[in-house]
């Protein structure tokens, strides 16, 4: 139970800008933490969609979500927008080769691909936010941002690292084909759980919707760069959520 804890602690760490006590960091802590990943996002989720909520009454509903998007953009500490403005300069932005595409994703500068990127990210939530009932708010939010943080198993499972030199030293060279199957079937039963019991037999439609981006992007990625780096776990993150949020708005 104290190992479970500590590798939850760790995930809300590596995930958000909450404080945590104790300095949890290293390659271990990380691959320990990542079954949690997705109750990680479930707890986001849930406090996202809270305020959207406690909103409304007061707020039209579009304030009201961007409130909530903010409060998600703040607790992450933009951690995950800014893989997927790397990985749209990367890939966008001019890089052919996958050594050219590497060393635009390296840059810590954000080009018009990227900057485009974040604003439809923005955007897309907001407005899909805003646009679902309010009897199902709380359920899309927390189901949307849970199968957004199971994305990363899968794909670390899955994909090595796209870096294989001596400067792969980030986080997606330590979660790159380093998780476990345990790592893999753990987190994916917690994101079942959690969808299932919010949506019962409806969460399969979620589910299809995060299974296909999460298995696009990793094809993508694959294709494109030869495996996965951590700006690539945060872009395929973020479309698994918004894709998510599109399809709530949309049902």
């Amino acid at each position: 139970m104290r190992s479970a804890l500590g590798a939850f602690a760790a995930a809300i760490q590596f995930l958000t800008r909450m404080p945590v006590p104790g300095r949890l960091s290293g390659a271990i802590a990380l691959r320990q933490a990542a079954p949690y990943f997705p109750l990680v996002g479930a707890l986001l989720g849930a406090a996202a969609g809270g305020i959207d909520i406690a909103l409304r009454s007061h707020l039209t509903p579009e304030a009201a979500a961007a409130a909530a998007v903010l409060f998600l953009v703040l607790a992450t500490g933009a951690l995950h927008e800014d893989g997927l403005a790397d990985c749209a300069d990367g890939f966008g932005g001019g890089g052919q080769s996958r050594e050219r595409i590497l060393v635009i994703m390296r840059d810590s500068r954000i080009g018009s691909f990227g900057a485009i990127a974040i604003a439809m990210s923005l955007l897309l939530r907001i407005v899909s936010i805003a646009a679902l009932p309010a009897r199902h708010t709380l359920a899309d939010i927390v189901c949307a941002e849970t199968l957004g943080r199971w994305s990363v198993l899968p794909l670390g499972f899955l994909l090595p690292a796209a870096r294989r030199d001596r400067t792969a030293s980030g986080q997606g060279a330590v979660l790159a084909r380093q998780l476990s199957p345990f790592a893999l079937i753990l987190g994916t039963l917690i994101a079942l759980a959690v969808t299932a019991g919010l949506l019962r037999t409806a969460s399969w439609q979620p589910w299809a919707v995060g299974l296909v981006m999460t298995a696009s992007s990793g094809v993508y990625f694959h294709r494109r760069i030869g495996g996965v780096t951590g700006d690539g776990f945060g872009a395929a993150l973020q479309l698994v959520t918004v894709a998510i949020y599109v399809w709530a708005a949309w049902r």
